[in-house]
């Protein structure tokens, strides 16, 4: 990956490429769960102990291949276990749980020692080839390109690395793997020989899209993956009554939710735990994270991040709702306005040109254009209250603390520094002064000047 960050830390849609993996593995609601960790150990268990609590892991010292990791995670399991193990790669972010549970159920009905994951491929270059009884069904062979005949290298079933094991007979069959290889490692594919020579059933199970075995070694697999898993997320949220106008255009997170007859414009990115409820529209050009949005809302070119939309709201165009943000139903956050950690009441407009932080605003009330809470005092941050049915003029400051109270009007260009009583009208701004001939006095001969002298005329013309 030529990066700091270790491999199945890389994420795709919201999750790393591990995280995937473990979300899928919980699919099957196993008794036991372990994750097999070696490079960047206290990354990977940190990132596992945050993000997937209860997630057990065994650590390999040394890299010593596929077999020497799985007898790593069953020492930490006590060695032995009775029933079923299954056995993922951290890398294969599209790997499904019906796919798994299918794996699994296979294995049990054929009474196999072991059952690989297979897939058929268009192109089977460069990947183990499943070779088959003919008679049977059963695997005879894994034979690795460079291995393969001719023949073998037509075949275009080819091996997932994912697998069930008997796990009495999995634990016995390690014990038996050698390293004499070329790369001196304990291969896990030895296991279906050891099995077979020892009169054990090896079987297979087909995935049905072989694009879910893939696994991610550089960046443009990643890319791939991830477009993959998107459009994924786009079928089943169509499919469930979701309209995306411009499928190719929008991007989701795997822990995005939606309610039916919801509307995702073009150039649209759903991220995190975002919901977007019944009959809302999102769009275009929005990038919203963690943000909840009511029934009916409509949010258009905004960026938000941990914010509340109210049924029926409106925000932007060019909006930006940062953590903390809960507008309330068929309120307005409109055009080039800011909010944050701020709760606007039903029916309160902040219709431009605005920032409001660490406030509340009441019920039904306007703030004019190029208002500015003003919240930090260059040490700590300052709360702002402003009642229902207010009306505040444009090109107001909050100075906070400060509060306005219900149904209080305050004038435009006003600076409140004040409490402003209940029905009051507050005027914070200096006396107009208007000195006549100033223009011509010290811009003597300029436009504005000409201009002025013109205009004295016109009137004197007129009187």
């Amino acid at each position: 990956m030529k990066s700091k960050t270790p491999k199945v830390l890389h994420e795709i849609a919201g999750r790393s490429l591990v995280g995937h993996v473990v979300s899928t593995a919980r699919e099957l609601d196993p008794e036991q769960l372990v994750v097999v960790v070696g490079h960047a150990r206290e990354q990977v268990e940190g990132h596992l102990g945050e993000r997937y609590a209860g997630t057990r892991t065994a650590f390999q010292a040394e890299q010593n291949g596929t077999g020497h990791a799985v007898r790593m995670g069953l020492e930490e399991l006590g060695g032995r276990l009775e029933g079923t193990v299954v056995v993922v790669c951290g890398d294969t972010p599209l790997l499904s749980g019906g796919t798994l549970s299918e794996l699994a159920g296979t294995h049990v009905a054929d009474g196999n020692a072991v059952t690989v994951l297979t897939a058929e491929v268009p192109d089977s270059t460069g990947y183990g080839r499943i070779v088959r009884d003919a008679a049977t069904g059963a695997v005879t062979a894994i034979v690795e390109h460079k291995d393969a005949t001719d023949e073998q290298r037509a075949i275009r079933e080819i091996n997932s690395g994912v697998f069930a094991f008997d796990g009495l007979l999995l634990a016995d069959a390690l014990k038996k793997v050698r390293t004499d290889n070329s790369q001196g490692e304990e291969y896990l594919t030895d296991v279906l020989g050891i099995l077979r020579e020892a009169g054990h059933r090896v079987g297979a199970s087909v995935a049905a899209d072989h694009r879910e075995i893939l696994g991610i070694n550089n960046r443009v697999q990643l890319a791939e993956a991830r477009k993959l898993m998107n459009e994924r997320l786009l079928e089943r949220a169509m499919l469930a009554g979701v309209t995306v106008v411009d499928p190719a255009s929008v991007l989701l997170d795997v822990t995005v939710t939606f309610e039916p007859d919801s509307v995702v414009h073009p150039g649209t990115q759903l991220l995190g735990a975002s919901h977007i409820a019944e009959g809302a529209e999102v769009g275009p050009n929005s990038r919203l994270t963690d943000t909840v949005v009511g029934a009916g809302a409509r949010v258009d070119n905004t960026v938000a991040d941990g914010a509340t939309v109210g049924e029926g709201a409106s925000v932007g165009p060019f909006a930006y709702l940062r953590p903390g943000t809960r507008l309330g139903v068929k309120s307005k956050a409109g055009t080039f306005v800011e909010m944050k950690n701020s709760s606007i009441g039903e029916g309160t407009k902040v219709p431009h040109l605005s920032y409001v932080g660490d406030a509340t605003i009441g019920e039904y009330t306007n703030i004019g254009a190029a208002s500015v809470f003003v919240n930090y005092d260059g040490e700590a941050k300052h709360h702002t209250t402003i009642g229902s049915h207010c009306k505040t003029g444009s090109d107001n400051m909050f100075v906070a603390p400060v509060t306005v109270g219900d149904g209080a009007y305050t004038a435009a260009g006003s600076v409140i520094t004040k409490d402003v009583p209940a029905g009051s009208l507050a005027v914070a701004r200096g006396q107009q002064r208007n000195i006549d001939g100033w223009v011509a006095r010290k811009r003597p001969g300029s436009a504005a000047a000409q201009a002025a002298a013109a205009a004295t005329e016109r009137v004197a013309e007129e009187n």
